[in-house]
């Protein structure tokens, strides 16, 4: 049996009510006190905004400018094998020439999928998710008033789930306008308005939940978490504000059963924008690139490198002959602010020079041998070394050759040896990397918690080459000296270059 709890609402009687006592005049400064607290306590009250009684109204008018997306797409699947049947079936034959018909086993099959969109433009774009549309042969959009047109991509980008249609309508549509994400504040109400299992055009309700979600499905992430109903069906419709301006595009659940359970995730428009902007204008995105790889600022590696606060952006590898390098950018180097915005993150160093226009010289502050070195950077463009910088991965740079003799130490835990050709053919170190080589970790180090591992090898020790284990011991000797408690490490780690931080002294 099914059970319903009952929740009463309290009526205005039983509601708490705010008292001010009565003040001795003999305290003239505590009745001031009071009296600005409550001034304050009402402004406040003032500015906060009511619920509204309803949301027909808003519903109403937006509603036109949401449209239903369905796609199709034809799979082959192989056939089963021949069922096993006594001999002399009467369904021997049948399945026999059923099976000879089909010409190789493989039966093509008409799949078809739903989702959302909004119109952004009254001449007929319309923009939905990436992954609604992948792999479509035929998109159909379906507008408020149930008439269909066929639609044609203008561009997609799969890095943020974004993709823009053209239909061809015979007069102009209602279309919608975008507003800023980043004055949504958390507890803001939202509207969203998509196509949930193909039911149509369907309105739900809920606040904002959480912004600059990452929830690890792409390089980009940074979502509006919302506790309205987003269930399948509703990715690339749109979240509005009370205002009915869009400010984000539904993407993404999170749900252990499939449906809604308060977690679903868009596209802030402050990030959507400039991506529509440039698929409309180019068919394809065209975001800025510096040609390097980065890793978050930890406290330690901020104090091993003298760096006050723990802001910025590592600087893990500089490619080659790419934008960063052409700048002056040295691996090592803390990323502070780029082209006048400041860099708190990794992740903020990622979206910012994804949006910076590409050619454009920009400035660039890193922090590099305790101090603020100022460079100037002309931007790269993304799509242009995305396959050099996947060929370049693991690769060293060739400057220093391994010493003839062999030599070992043992430090902070670590067994370290010269980089033999025997250790390199053992550990399938590639010809290109240069360092000392880790044969061993203590269990119990500060180096096995950081995870590296045997095979693993030291490229730098505070940001200078290292061809020894002397080299290594003398470099953190002196660390000690000049009371750091950790040592930076520039580690190559299962074909990928990152800094490590080892703790070097106690407290």
């Amino acid at each position: 049996m099914n059970q319903v709890m009952d929740y009463p609402t309290p009526d205005r009687q039983s509601r708490p009510e705010l008292r001010v006592h009565a003040i001795r005049p003999s305290r003239p400064r505590l009745l001031v006190v009071v009296a600005a607290a409550v001034i304050a306590l009402a402004s406040g009250a003032a500015q906060a905004k009511a619920p509204p009684e309803s949301f027909a109204d808003l519903a109403e008018k937006l509603l036109p400018g949401v449209v239903n997306i369905s796609t199709t797409q034809t799979r082959k699947e192989a056939m089963p094998d021949l069922p096993a049947l006594p001999p002399g079936s009467p369904f021997e034959e049948f399945f026999k020439d059923f099976l000879e018909r089909q010409k190789g086993g493989n039966v093509p099959r008409k799949i078809t999928s739903l989702g959302s969109g909004f119109i952004i433009d009254p001449s007929g774009l319309v923009v939905t998710n990436n992954h609604v549309i992948a792999d479509a042969e035929e998109i159909t959009v379906t507008l408020h008033d149930n008439t269909q047109l066929t639609a044609e991509i203008i561009g997609r980008d799969p890095k943020t789930d974004i993709a823009v249609l053209k239909v061809k309508p015979e007069k102009p549509l209602a279309a919608l306008t975008f507003g800023d994400s980043d004055k949504a504040r958390i507890g803001d109400w939202i509207l969203a308005i998509g196509n949930p299992y193909g039911l149509g055009g369907s309105v739900t309700v809920g606040i904002v939940s959480a912004h600059h979600r990452d929830i690890n499905i792409g390089p980009y992430d940074d979502f509006i978490q919302t506790d309205a109903s987003i269930n399948r069906g509703n990715s690339g419709g749109p979240m509005f504000n009370l205002d009915g301006e869009v400010i984000g595009i539904n993407t993404a659940i999170f749900s252990p059963t499939g449906g809604s359970v308060g977690l679903g995730f868009a596209i802030p428009s402050t990030l959507a924008e400039p991506v529509i902007a440039q698929l409309r204008e180019f068919g394809r995105t065209r975001r800025g690139w510096l040609g390097v790889r980065i890793q978050a600022v930890t406290e330690e590696i901020a104090e091993s490198l003298g760096l006050n606060e723990v802001t910025g952006a590592l600087i893990a590898k500089v490619n080659e002959g790419e934008p960063a390098a052409n700048g002056g950018m040295e691996s090592g180097d803390i990323v502070l602010e780029f082209d006048g915005q400041k860099i708190d993150d990794y992740r903020k160093l990622q979206k910012v020079v994804a949006a910076a226009p590409v050619g454009r010289k920009v400035k660039v502050t890193v922090w590099r041998n305790e101090k603020k070195v100022p460079l100037e950077i002309m931007v790269g463009e993304l799509e242009k070394y995305e396959e050099v910088a996947a060929h370049e991965e693991g690769e060293g740079d060739g400057s220093a050759t391994p010493a003839p003799k062999a030599a070992s130490t043992e430090l902070l835990g670590l067994k370290l040896s010269e980089l033999t050709p025997n250790l390199r053919q053992e550990f399938n170190i590639p010809e290109g990397v240069r360092g000392v080589v880790i044969t061993d970790v203590s269990f119990e180090s500060d180096a096995a918690e950081k995870g590296l591992r045997p095979g693993d090898v030291i490229i730098e020790v505070s940001q200078e080459q290292v061809q020894s284990p002397k080299e290594v011991k003398d470099k953190i000797e002196s660390a000690k000296k000049i009371g750091r408690r950790s040592v930076l490490l520039l580690i190559q780690h299962e074909g990928n270059r990152q800094f490590v931080p080892l703790k070097v002294l106690e407290g």
